[in-house]
């Protein structure tokens, strides 16, 4: 075993006083290390001293290597506010539009809009979307990178549902599962060929993260995250779901990259807030260069834990197709907290971030959720160019969690979900129908940026808890 190093050692080899040696020290501390020897870990420390910019990346040296770049370079000042569109202004918490004035004022900036979901997050609000200029911004995607809707129509009867409520919940019960750290029993785990992608090896930091994102492939987490069963009607003749006019039962599910996802957003926010140093009121808007190798492995996880979030939702819909014995006539899927290279109308190429908010092209179908209580809708993006391309990715929050759960009670809840036949297996206060905006009052701000070809109503409803 190697003898121990100490501060001292540190600053004979070059290193600054500071916080640079204390995270040294304690890296040294980790397991890995210690199994070296005393020559061996000076040679590392001497690698990172000198050039550490190349370990920015790197999962054991990036806070270290952070620390040890010169502070002055790292220091941004913001800019004058750009123009921004905001829709259903009225019913859009001030908190949510300082967020956003916040992060039109970034030098990266270029345009940016703001959803009638919109409310309170970290760094960009949640139904925030922002263009920028070759750069990526780790909380503007946000910490459920490609968090998915994901819905399955079967040409099922609606009386489907009513008739056999218990058997569907069991099938719910039986074929998904929920919760922050939740897995699948081992011999009820399915693979799938992201698990099989070569960036869990190329990217340092994602060589430990491999074995969990196995466990929980096909698995959804807490929140706001759901699987329904519930009814589909399409009310739009030339949909291009190629499906007619009618009723059918409907499979819609909502979750994200689970702790991949949520891993990455961590660690490549802390990266960018060492090397992008902001006024504390953007501090979490720190952004990664595309033009940097860190910027450049951020956006190749991101793509990963989005692929990921979309290889979950293939297993939840494969497993519950399975047991009703059903293929489906069509489906649809959107996601949000993710970023995309696109062009403004003027031709510009920018970063496009979607936090909370469905990407809405021209023709692109996409759907857009309202609460248990309320229907959802499928809808057809009409490419707006005011909204960059965007609509609102549900209804949004109308109370907090906090305040959820103070002002509301139990009793109120079950009346309400029981007024309107609703079937809930788990959720919480916080995700209360009333904590919710009205829909159809969100729906009715975003008129110019989608068409509606059907909707969804939520019959059956599975979340996290007991």
């Amino acid at each position: 075993m190697a003898s121990i190093l100490r501060g001292n050692d540190l600053r004979q080899l070059g290193f600054p006083e500071g916080r640079a040696i204390g995270l040294a020290l304690a890296q040294l501390q980790r397991k890995e290390f210690k199994r070296l020897t005393q020559a061996e870990q000076l040679e590392t420390l001497k690698a990172v001293l000198a050039n550490p910019a190349d370990y920015l990346t790197h999962l054991a040296w990036s806070h270290i290597s952070a620390a040890l770049l010169p502070p002055v370079s790292r220091h941004i000042e913001l800019v004058a506010r750009k123009e921004y569109v905001t829709f259903g202004a009225e019913h859009i918490e001030a908190g949510a539009i300082h967020q956003m004035e916040t992060a039109m004022k970034l030098p990266v900036t270029v345009a940016g809009a703001l959803m009638p979901d919109a409310h309170y997050g970290y760094g960009l609000p949640i139904g925030g979307v922002l263009a920028t200029d070759n750069a990526v911004i780790p909380y503007a995607v946000g910490v459920d990178i490609g968090c998915r809707m994901a819905l399955s129509v079967f040409e099922l009867p609606g009386k489907y549902l009513t008739q056999r409520t218990q058997e569907m919940r069991k099938v719910l019960l039986d074929n998904t599962r929920f919760g922050s750290g939740r897995s699948w029993e081992r011999g009820q785990r399915l693979h799938h060929d992201v698990l099989d992608r070569p960036e869990f090896q190329a990217i340092p930091f994602l060589k430990n993260k491999l074995d969990k994102a196995a466990e929980q492939v096909g698995t959804s987490g807490s929140g706001n995250h759901f699987v329904e069963f519930g009814l589909v009607d399409i009310t739009d003749p030339t949909n291009e779901m190629g499906l007619p006019l009618g009723q059918y039962v409907g499979v819609l599910s909502h979750s994200g990259s689970r702790g991949l996802g949520a891993s990455i957003a961590e660690h490549y926010t802390k990266l960018a807030k060492g090397v992008c140093q902001l006024p504390a009121e953007a501090q979490y808007l720190a952004w990664l260069g595309l033009d940097t190798e860190a910027g450049q492995e951020y956006w190749a996880a991101m793509n990963l834990a989005g692929d990921y979030a979309a290889a979950c939702h293939e297993h939840i819909h494969r497993r519950l197709a399975k047991a009703l014995g059903e293929k489906p006539v069509a489906k649809v899927e959107n996601h949000h907290n993710f970023a995309w290279k696109e062009r403004l109308a003027d031709g510009r190429e920018v970063i496009t971030h979607r936090k909370g908010a469905t990407p809405a092209g021209a023709g692109v179908l996409g759907i857009i959720p309202g609460s248990m209580t309320a229907p959802g809708f499928i809808v057809r993006g009409r490419g707006e160019a005011t909204s960059l391309a965007s609509a609102s990715h549900g209804a949004g929050r109308l109370l907090s969690r906090t305040r959820a759960k103070a002002e509301l009670s139990e009793a109120d809840v079950r009346r309400h979900l029981a007024d309107h036949g609703i079937e809930l297996i788990g959720g919480g206060l916080d995700e209360a129908p009333m904590a919710y905006k009205d829909i159809h009052t969100v729906m009715a701000s975003q008129r110019e940026l989608v068409d509606v070809i059907g909707s969804f109503t939520p019959k059956i409803v599975r979340m996290d808890g007991a």
